[in-house]
């Protein structure tokens, strides 16, 4: 079995703490938020940077009480400042009644992009002057939910505002763009809850564009996927990058819809899967595929290459999304006709789920 320690795939580039965890804490102080907000808002160029961090900061409130309540256990408050600018929280449950670990993280950061950072947003096509150094601010939310019961599924969110900043104007934005998505990944397959998933998703992308649903799926398909293992790592939602093709406006309302969508488009599934009787070659096969969730976020997860790029990265936090357990065997198959292969034939064919 392998450990894997907590926290965020928008978590980047944090450096440590300079406060302790505290158990079951209030997330957001109102003095906590105001001097956030007022520090942003007095450089005056910022406003949309604004309203993500004050976004990300809710949302995080609503889904960690709304978890808290489900579970039955509180969430590990980890509070902390960069050096360089910004702060996060990073919120952690371990060992609960459903949940083997969860996180709900948020970071609302400045700093500098480093060469390779910069080289890897520049070869997706981002026209940045310099070659390191750029100023930048990001906020954004980040969460991974790992349950117990191999019947229920894993689900990942992460939604994030980026903006390159003029190096002689911090403040003035040169570009800007959000990206993010939420994707399902089960062990055992229920075509109720996929479709539940994306039907989800789907209202929440259409009520804005209907066209965003069809193409941040397929992206969502062509971006989870193991090509060395030939598969999806699950059954997909929406996924986007670089996305600044309308007016800011329109896309943080569509990120805010999205957010939003996210504890009705999980929680029902997780109701219903978590009181399902497993057996241990069950649970074997759960940590199977853990495995592979493993080794897609450290392979080929694009946030996380990108912290592991910064330097002073605060690593708890890039590491956030791996399970707490995962397991490998050595060329393992399951039974044909089984339901561990039904499985594996959903996730080498991607279909329509809504």
């Amino acid at each position: 079995m392998v450990g894997a320690s907590a926290a965020g795939a928008v978590a980047w580039l944090y450096n440590r703490p300079r406060h302790l965890p505290t158990q079951a804490a209030p997330l957001h102080t109102a003095s906590e938020k105001n001097r956030s907000v007022v520090s942003m808002e007095a450089q005056g160029e910022r406003r949309m940077h604004t309203k993500m961090a004050q976004f990300v900061q809710d949302l995080q409130s609503e889904i960690v009480e709304e978890i808290s309540r489900l579970d039955g256990k509180e969430f590990l408050n980890d509070r902390w400042e960069r050096d360089e600018g910004g702060y996060g929280i990073s919120c952690v449950l371990q060992d609960g009644n459903i949940f083997e670990k969860a996180g709900v993280n948020i970071s609302v950061i400045d700093g500098k992009l480093s060469r390779p950072a910069v080289q890897q947003m520049k070869s997706r096509n981002k026209h940045i002057a310099g070659d390191a150094d750029v100023p930048f601010c990001v906020a954004g939310i980040s969460i991974v939910m790992h349950p117990h019961n191999p019947f229920a599924p894993t689900v990942h969110l992460n939604y994030r505002y980026f903006e390159i900043n003029d190096p002689d104007n911090p403040g003035r934005p040169q570009m800007a763009w959000f990206g993010g998505g939420s994707d399902l990944t089960p062990s055992y397959f229920f075509e109720e809850d996929a479709q539940h998933f994306h039907r989800t998703l789907k209202e929440a992308c259409d009520a804005h564009d209907q066209v965003f649903y069809p193409r941040f799926k397929q992206w969502c398909d062509k971006y989870f996927y193991l090509p060395h293992r030939g598969e999806a790592r699950g059954v997909g939602g929406i996924f986007f990058d670089d996305l600044d093709d309308r007016d800011p406006e329109e896309l943080f309302a569509f990120v805010r819809a999205c957010g939003k969508a996210f504890l009705p488009s999980y929680v029902p599934i997780v109701h219903r899967r978590k009181d399902t009787p497993f057996t241990p070659l069950q649970k074997q096969w759960q940590q199977l595929r853990r495995g592979r969730y493993v080794e897609f976020n450290l392979i080929h997860d694009r946030g996380t290459k990108f912290g592991l790029f910064t330097p002073g990265a605060r690593i708890e936090s890039i590491l956030m999304s791996l399970p707490l357990t995962a397991r490998w065997e050595y060329c393992h198959t399951p039974q044909p006709g089984s339901p561990e292969a039904q499985l594996l034939e959903v996730l080498t064919k991607p279909r329509s789920w809504a």
